[in-house]
């Protein structure tokens, strides 16, 4: 008889939870924010607590669903019209790009690391920080990325062309040194911007993917007038060989 209670309990709050979240909007497939999410979770405790506990009332388990759902239709609507408590409930995009510069300051405050930000590059079919002009964490916590404008053209016309060794700092000026291949026949371009230097450590395991050495690093670095690696926030390298550096800025003291 419990066995049948808890079946006929779980269909039935399959289908309320459902309603429930048909009237919520399409909102909340797409996007979850915040409120969103507690909710949601709120939402499938209580479907746990009413399931498991077949002595325990259905009502006590479907009023504080209508009342959750009452409470982010009525948040909806009052954010519709109102900026300010989007904000509010929501919080604000974050750039974390722009114009090719990594603002750290916002990284640091949002608590989104190096790794976090290369990954949803690569999701974003960008294989290289340089070709970034804008990139914005969306409240829901997706990357939105906006690339140079004839980055992709210039990136064909040097398709054919044998690939030279190019730093571009933060300022995103190229520097030639010549040519030779930098990633070696065979590599997993999927993995690519490789990163050589994060928050000021080298990456030596990919120093040797790409079979090259500090000394050659540093090399490059210097070159480009940076005098240690703990001064570079990142440095990546992509296919065609062109490294992209973003240096610490530091407080100069008088």
């Amino acid at each position: 008889m419990e066995l049948w209670s808890m079946i006929i309990r779980t269909i039935l709050i399959y289908f309320i939870i459902t309603l429930i979240m048909r009237l919520m909007g399409k909102r909340e497939i797409g996007k979850l924010s915040v409120l969103d999410l507690v909710i949601s979770v709120m939402i499938a405790e209580i479907a746990v607590i009413v399931i498991e506990d077949i002595h325990r009332p259905l009502w006590e388990g479907i009023v504080p669903m209508i009342i959750l759902l009452v409470i982010q239709v009525g948040t909806a609507l009052m954010t519709m019209n109102n900026r300010k408590l989007r904000l509010l409930f929501d919080g604000k995009p974050s750039v974390i790009i722009a114009k090719g510069k990594i603002d750290r300051e916002v990284m640091k405050k949002q608590r989104y690391n190096l790794d976090d930000l290369l990954l949803q590059l690569r999701e974003n079919q960008i294989t290289s920080v340089a070709d970034v002009e804008f990139a914005i964490l969306e409240t829901s916590g997706k990357l939105s990325v906006i690339p140079k404008e004839g980055r992709a053209a210039q990136e064909a016309d040097e398709g054919s062309k044998t690939p030279d060794i190019n730093v571009e700092k933060s300022s995103l000026t190229p520097y030639p040194r010549g040519r030779e291949e930098i990633i070696p026949r065979g590599f997993r371009y999927e993995i690519l911007p490789i990163p050589l230097i994060m928050d000021g450590k080298v990456q030596d395991e990919n120093l040797i993917k790409i079979e090259k050495t500090r000394f050659w690093l540093k090399n490059v670095l210097q070159e480009q007038g940076v005098v240690s690696f703990k001064d570079v926030f990142l440095c990546t390298i992509d296919h065609k060989g062109k490294l992209f550096v973003d240096i610490h800025t530091r407080k100069r003291t008088t």
